[in-house]
């Protein structure tokens, strides 16, 4: 909590003023049963209705003054919690923003979105109790007990003799609970993923009729979660009986002594009674406490989780390297990369490419070809071996820098809900010229100015209003827009018909000659023309150079090229049948 209490220094003046406050408005609550006292046992006796009047009247305005003094204090304290918390949330977003990609892996997608949401609300309810009730409960319970024992030190004694007791039902709750909360959590995150894998896979789940699958999933780990829950439920649930159970003993033992002292002429009667004030204070006073204890099991759990996230160190930190004079513009020196450390997805990768070159990469499923472009665009680094940028080594180019030479499409890449423009934009000062330049060699001007608004016609988050092929170009279109030196394609034209691949080639080749291109596809026709294609197999290259000589050379390659051509005869034989 260390780090979750340092938010708070920036607000010390409103936590100080809150703090006042809240002393002013518990002297008041303290003072009314002290005046019934007075009231009872000096003023009635004197039959003076002046005097009870104004007595009276004091006994009121305290409880205004205490009200709105609560009232007053408790805005504060809600305002202040809810502005660390914010804070608290942009640092978090922050942090997970700026992680490396394995960072952000072992973090997990589920785990950050609890942990942004969950967690910082527990951390804002925690504060805002604590707030509220911190300093009221304690000053409730300590100025009860100096006020009680004015009115009768035997009372206070016997009255003493319970807060041991609820004191270790406190701790005892509290240290139980606290794992319990944690583990919670972590069970909060399993079935936030389970979710968000459904939410965005529920057009397989349900054309393969999978969804009774999918609720029995759900349902075992919302099962589970309601099994922490209950337990955790179950420890905090005795705090208030057990410490009920206390206080009542305890008040029908100073009923029972107020009593005897009474009829032995030991005490007057408006002492017992405004004792017995005093003991409904301390004793809401104690459970305040116990819910400050019960708030800050949740609160302790969260802060580690999200302290988990901030204390995370910098494992990307800039290489201080010196450029070399190279005449590449990218290369792959023996890189070989892991993503659990223990066994390598890429192995002793090399290749060479100059400005304005095309690499194709081709290989099954798994064989490391996201993996290689997630190393050239340095979401992660190399386990051995290094990437060079003309000469520069990438781990020495500050992000930002990397981020304005490189332009990207991935196959199912991220679109927001807005307009056509500010998806491809996205956010940059992209001009106009460059914008439907970019459209245009993505083939996407013909569909975009078929729609009523054209550029600002509105696309629903995730692009679900428009098809896979259309999606893809904007994507193209985006990753031109900047007039990257360096094009990436992660088999961003998956969807696209032959003829709007082949469209997409030509103008690659025609208005973005100077631009180096990595092309990772499925098709040998999407990666036929470039000068270099590597093949890829379970991390290893098996084969490597033109098309014409992996033709000649690579076994697997003539194979892919061979049914795919096989495929596509049939395909023009069968729509020449039917023309036919």
């Amino acid at each position: 909590m260390k780090k979750i209490f340092s938010y708070l220094k920036p607000h010390r003046g409103a936590l100080t003023y809150t703090l006042f406050v809240k002393f002013l408005a518990s002297m008041m609550d303290l003072f009314i049963p002290f005046i019934l006292a007075i009231i009872l046992d000096d003023i009635v006796p004197q039959r003076k209705p002046s005097l009870i009047y104004l007595w009276g009247g004091g006994m009121a305005l305290c409880a205004i003054l205490s009200i709105t003094l609560n009232i007053y204090a408790n805005r504060m304290a809600a305002a202040t919690s809810g502005k660390v918390t914010r804070k608290l949330r942009h640092d978090l977003f922050k942090k997970l923003g700026d992680t490396s990609m394995a960072q952000f892996d072992r973090v997990s997608l589920s785990s950050a979105v609890s942990r942004l949401t969950t967690d910082t609300y527990n951390i804002n309810q925690f504060l805002n109790r604590t707030q509220r009730m911190g300093a009221r409960a304690p000053i409730l319970l300590i100025g009860g007990l100096i006020l009680t024992s004015i009115l009768d030190i035997r009372l206070t004694l016997v009255l003493a003799l319970t807060l041991p007791i609820i004191t270790l039902i406190i701790f005892f709750v509290t240290r139980y609970s606290v794992p319990l909360y944690d583990k919670q959590q972590t069970v909060l995150d399993k079935m936030v993923r389970v979710m968000q894998e459904n939410i965005v896979g529920v057009r397989v789940i349900k054309a393969l009729s999978k969804t009774p699958y999918e609720q029995r999933r759900f349902d075992g780990v919302n099962q589970q979660l309601s099994e922490v829950a209950r337990k955790a439920g179950g420890v905090v649930a005795l705090s208030n009986p057990l410490s009920s159970l206390t206080l009542n003993l305890g008040l029908t033992a100073v009923v029972l002594t107020g009593a005897y002292l009474v009829n032995a002429g030991l005490s007057r009667p408006g002492s017992i009674i405004a004792f017995m004030n005093y003991f409904t204070i301390i004793s809401n006073a104690m459970m305040g406490i116990t819910r400050i204890f019960i708030m800050s099991s949740k609160g302790i759990a969260s802060a580690r989780r999200i302290e988990e996230v901030l204390d995370l160190p910098e494992d990307q930190p800039l290489l201080l390297a010196e450029a070399e004079d190279s005449p590449w513009h990218i290369e792959f020196d023996h890189v070989s990369f892991s993503y659990n450390g223990v066994e390598d997805n890429l192995t002793d990768i090399s290749f060479r490419l100059k400005q304005g070159q095309t690499l194709g990469i081709i290989g099954a499923t798994g064989s490391g070809k996201t993996t290689l472009t997630n190393l050239l665009l340095r979401l992660y680094d190399p386990s051995s071996g290094r990437v060079l940028l003309n000469g520069r080594d990438l781990r020495s180019i500050p992000r930002e820098e990397l981020s304005a030479q490189v332009g990207v499409a991935f196959q199912s890449d991220f679109m927001m809900a807005a307009t056509i423009r500010e998806n491809i934009a996205y956010f940059r000062d992209i001009a106009e010229s460059d914008l439907m330049d970019a459209i245009k060699s993505a083939q996407a001007e013909d569909f975009i100015m078929a729609t009523k608004d054209a550029l600002n016609h509105q696309v629903e988050s995730r692009g679900n209003n428009l098809s896979g092929g259309q999606k893809q170009r904007l994507l193209i279109a985006r990753a031109l827009a900047n007039k990257p030196s360096l094009l990436i394609l992660d088999d961003a034209s998956s969807a696209l018909d032959y003829r709007t691949d082949a469209g997409l080639r030509r103008a690659l080749s025609h208005h973005h000659s100077g631009t180096t291109s990595v092309i990772i596809a499925q098709r040998v026709s999407s990666i036929k023309g470039a000068d270099l294609i590597l093949v890829l197999d379970d991390g290893k290259v098996i084969g490597q150079g033109n098309h014409e000589h992996l033709m000649a050379a690579c076994p697997p390659y003539r194979e892919i090229a061979d049914i795919q051509m096989s495929a596509f005869d049939g395909m023009n034989g069968e729509e020449n049948g039917v023309s036919a």
